[in-house]
């Protein structure tokens, strides 16, 4: 496998990380090619990992991967110093305190017919945290998320799309995590909702040691919270490094195009962007032709 590697200082990230995935390949059949061929990366103790790629790059298999909802059929990933490739559902309910999720739809994932409350509470629940507790760490994580009180007694229709965001970050945060994964956590919301959304999870990690593994296709939306990115193209790593160092001088031909593809306020730059998004893009198609 070739990788074009900006520089970047990974000291950080190389002692015990948080969670290393090592040489992860998943195949959805054997005669299919893979929708993860050979991936590895780190992240640090209060670090952000942007995972970045179009639709079908593997980005989201991989987070599946590591919550244990995708097998893995080759590779491995430790939390921790931990072997988690392949845990028992009993081992997997030992975890979820430790590694939670943000998904894109909220809304799908809350009970319509039970309040908000019940559904940050659920994981407190099942770890059997006493009910007086439960309720004092759901207020506490509510106000944190910048919630209303009493906000807890009431029902996902009653809140924006913004804010039941917020509610889906509330149930992940409630446990303490050591590891949050992203899976385009922003990408359905507004341009403003986003940046309300992202400098919220920016402040919640700040002073912790809370990781976050961000998976979007938004380079600029990666730019404003992770310190480093990997750039994924039909389930290979082909770029990774600091972030600012990726977005400043891209090397692979397809993180280019990525940067081309993000859109930006100033007419004049998203016009030059588009252009230079076509030339990549032909480039791309007679490459493939050849």
């Amino acid at each position: 496998m070739t990788i074009v590697q900006s520089a970047g200082d990974h000291a950080d990230a190389a002692a015990t990380p948080l969670l290393e995935v090592r040489n992860l390949t998943v195949r959805f059949n054997k005669k299919g090619a893979p929708a993860v061929d050979d991936v590895s990366f780190t992240i640090a103790r209060g670090e952000t990992l942007g995972l970045v790629g179009e639709s079908g790059s593997g980005k989201t298999t991989i987070g599946r991967a590591i919550l244990g909802l995708q097998p893995v059929t080759s590779g491995q990933i430790l939390f921790e110093g931990r072997d988690i490739t392949k845990t028992s559902a009993s081992q997997r309910r030992s975890l979820q305190g430790d590694l939670r999720a943000v998904f894109q739809d909220p809304f799908s994932s809350l009970n319509p017919r039970r309040p908000i409350g019940d559904a940050i509470t659920e994981p407190l629940r099942v770890a059997s945290v006493p009910r007086e507790e439960r309720d004092k760490r759901a207020k506490d994580v509510l106000d944190a998320v910048g919630l209303a009180p009493g906000s807890e007694a009431r029902y996902p229709r009653q809140f924006s799309g913004g804010q039941r965001q917020r509610i889906a970050i509330a149930r992940a945060l409630v446990t303490d995590p050591r590891l949050v994964v992203c899976d385009e956590a922003v990408s359905a919301l507004d341009l403003s909702t986003q940046a309300q959304v992202l400098n919220l999870l920016s402040d919640l990690r700040a002073g912790k040691d809370l990781g976050y593994l961000f998976i979007a296709h938004d380079m600029a939306v990666v730019e404003f919270l992770a310190q480093r990115v990997i750039v994924l193209n039909r389930g290979r790593l082909v770029e990774e490094g600091r972030t600012v160092d990726v977005i400043r001088n891209p090397q692979h031909h397809y993180t280019r195009t990525l940067m081309a593809a993000s859109p930006v306020p100033d007419p004049d730059e998203q016009a030059r962007r588009r252009e230079e998004w076509k030339r990549l893009r032909a480039e791309a198609k007679a490459a493939a032709a050849d």
